[in-house]
């Protein structure tokens, strides 16, 4: 996730001190992010991240049992404008409603398809064995009646997990999110939301809403400004509170139109931790995207191919903005017939400008793009391509142009009903050292504070998801990151040099598990 555009202030603040040493103040990456996770990201999304975003991001739980034989792999993860996995196909639980969404929308591939027999789910070592392997229909909270009276769903999850690194560290894994502590138990997202979907089944209008609230260590990645910093505050807490998502939506045929704050519509990841395909988050979503935005974001389905969105606003992770500037968001969706091929680009842009009693800075237009490809190799094997990059004009004042860019690839393949195994390889080039900077840079926030490394950032990270149960998911990883670049240029003392360990290393491996359980 991402930290957010506060948190450049406040390192300003930070920064004056420093001119000393000859140096100006530098712009680090907002908010999850979300998005996170996305974020942007939830996340995508904490923010941050940001844990933003958004959001986003798909619902592990399984899909009810099938009479027969295994349904083949379905298409990756959804759009991550859906920052929710209320937002995707579920099982109705009691009179609640079935949740539906646009035909674009699709289980993601590293969710396991559990359409299967009895006999083909115990084929991983016996139901009874030492992996267990049960894909039942997922217990589901019950629904009162009010909500069902008024179609909407009341549903969540419990994220948690631990991360080790190989390196002597300062207590944090550098910047990877949102897995950042070393060696301590994280809640990362007690994720709960209510979600009432616009439905109108293609035809006439329909209104419904979508609110999601996290308690949890995400918190630190996804800090709006003027939402979660007033809610939280800054002491050094390792948990706080985090609003996602709180957004009416509209609809009218083929068009709906989200009012509100939500998730952002770039990359692959989101915000919520069950849309991932693993535990900790790609530098791309993690520091280039934004995650959770607040403005209006419409989407028009125009065939059962193409789908467009456009909308505004006012900056990423800015639930109160720096100025009134509002940016702009918009992409265009393509899906193959077959649905085995989606090709997704969407863009956000707008100037940065910094209008904050005592600061003040006169940031050009920021603009970054995302484009996702996702193919059906196989029935069980699907491949993610996302390619960010970004654009910054003379940030915080500095005569400079900042860029950044890079190359995510993915490997999903689903070996059966309760197991997958995935693969992540990714390169980001953070040319200018504005872009992979920690939330610990904002004053009170306990986390990684690096910043300002002009290099290339690489991980390839392999993982599995193991559902032993529908209401359980699983996910050990094992990653290796480093860094080819220059030592940090923040004129700060105490900023670690390089990434890892105690800002002595460019590379780090780390060993990380969470346990999800959904209801």
């Amino acid at each position: 996730m991402r930290i957010t555009n506060l948190a450049g202030t406040a390192l300003f603040a930070v920064l004056l001190t420093a001119n000393a040493w000859g140096q100006s103040s530098f712009r680090f990456a907002s908010t999850a992010p979300a998005e996170e996770p996305t974020a942007e990201s939830a996340v995508a999304a904490p923010t941050p991240a940001a844990p933003a975003a958004a959001a986003p991001a798909t619902e592990p739980t399984p899909a009810q049992p099938a009479a027969s034989t295994p349904a083949p792999a379905e298409a990756a993860k959804p759009d991550n404008g859906i920052a929710s996995p209320s937002d995707a196909p579920q099982a109705p639980v009691a009179a609640a409603p079935e949740i539906k969404t646009s035909d674009l929308t699709e289980k993601p591939a590293h969710a396991a398809e559990l359409s299967l027999t009895d006999k083909d789910a115990c084929d991983v070592g016996g139901c009874d064995g030492w992996f267990p392997c049960n894909p039942r229909e997922p217990w589901k909270l019950p629904q009162p009646c009010f909500l069902q009276q008024h179609k909407t769903v009341l549903g969540g999850w419990l994220q948690q997990g631990v991360t080790f690194n190989d390196q002597n560290s300062d207590g944090f894994n550098g910047p990877v999110a949102t897995n950042d502590m070393a060696g301590e138990y994280q809640m990362n997202q007690m994720w709960m939301y209510l979600h009432r979907p616009a439905d109108t089944g293609g035809c006439g209008f329909a209104w419904g809403g979508h609110v999601d609230m996290i308690y949890g260590t995400d918190w630190r990645f996804g800090i709006n400004h003027g939402l979660e910093d007033r809610i939280n505050g800054f002491d050094y807490q390792s948990y706080g509170l985090v609003i996602p998502q709180a957004y009416l939506e509209l609809a009218y045929n083929n068009l709906s139109v989200k009012l509100g704050h939500f998730a952002g519509i770039l990359d692959y990841e989101a915000v919520p931790a069950i849309m991932n395909p693993f535990y900790s988050h790609s530098y791309s979503y993690a520091y280039t995207v934004p995650q959770l935005v607040t403005g209006a974001l419409a989407d028009w389905k125009m065939t059962d191919q193409f789908s467009v969105q456009a909308g505004f606003h006012r900056g990423r992770e800015m639930f109160e903005d720096f100025n009134d500037k509002l940016e702009v968001m918009a992409g265009v969706k393509w899906v193959s017939c077959d649905k085995r091929t989606s090709i997704a680009w969407a863009t956000s842009s707008g100037q940065q400008t910094v209008d904050y009693p005592p600061f003040y800075f006169n940031d050009e237009n920021r603009f970054v793009y995302s484009l996702v490809v996702q193919h059906d190799l196989t029935d069980k094997l699907k491949y993610v391509l996302v390619h960010n990059l970004g654009y910054e004009k003379e940030p915080f004042n500095l005569p400079i142009d900042a860029e950044w860019y890079g190359l995510n690839n993915y490997l999903l393949y689903k070996i059966n009903a309760c197991w997958s195994a995935n693969l992540r390889a990714e390169w980001l080039r953070d040319d200018d050292g504005m872009r992979v900077a920690g939330p610990g840079n904002i004053p009170g926030v306990r986390a990684w504070d690096g910043a300002g490394y002009a290099g290339n950032f690489f991980n390839i990270t392999a993982g599995l998801n193991w559902r032993p149960t529908g209401n359980w998911l699983i996910r050990p990883e094992v990653r290796y990151d480093w860094y080819d670049g220059l030592d940090s240029w923040v004129p700060v003392p105490g900023k670690p040099a390089l990434p890892f360990g105690n800002g002595d290393s460019d590379q780090q491996t780390t060993f990380a598990v969470d346990a999800v359980l959904t209801f």
